[in-house]
């Protein structure tokens, strides 16, 4: 299988993040929400690209801008988090 099919879970793009993208899953309900949708969308697109469930090009490019944002504004949330983390921390 090509890497590129697999899906695109957070904590397999970013593992730095795991522990904050975990804790904000749990204490954030907006987090928890962007998250659903992510996986959802992610979750098509790799129906798609496995040949489980095609879809039009069109539609398709659609959905992984959508993963893109959505991966994008998570990437942050949990970033901010991490830093907010150290300071506090001390580290």
């Amino acid at each position: 299988m090509h890497s590129d099919l697999l899906p695109h879970a957070l904590n397999r793009e970013f593992p730095e993040l795991a522990e904050a993208v975990a804790r904000l899953k749990e204490t954030d309900l907006h987090f928890a929400h962007l998250l659903k949708q992510h996986d959802a969308v992610d979750d098509q697109i790799t129906k798609d690209e496995m040949g489980v469930a095609p879809m039009g090009d069109t539609t398709l490019e659609g959905l992984k801008k959508q993963r893109l944002h959505l991966k994008d504004e998570l990437y942050h949330m949990a970033s901010a988090t991490t830093k907010s983390t150290e300071i506090k921390g001390g580290k």
